[in-house]
């Protein structure tokens, strides 16, 4: 299992909005958002269905990436 810098407070990152050029926040991983019990459940276990097929592959975290000002949001591969 890897160890993701943004989910364990290691490091923060800066991606700026298509769309108005702020600064996305991190919402953190993507999975959690998947039912109200895969924020308990193990990583890797849950990246083997996340939508992105080489996340576990290539030790990504999927991250959601939010605009305060103009609400636009993504997801970001981040590298663990």
């Amino acid at each position: 299992m890897s160890l993701c810098p943004l989910c364990n407070g290691l490091r923060k990152i800066h991606v700026e909005c298509p769309k108005c050029s702020s600064d996305l926040e991190d919402k953190g991983k993507y999975m959690d958002y998947a039912d109200e019990y895969s924020a308990y459940m193990d990583s890797d276990t849950l990246k083997q269905n996340d939508g992105f097929p080489q996340s576990l592959q290539k030790g990504q975290c999927p991250h959601i990436m939010k605009c305060p000002k103009c609400g636009h949001d993504e997801v970001i591969l981040v590298q663990e």
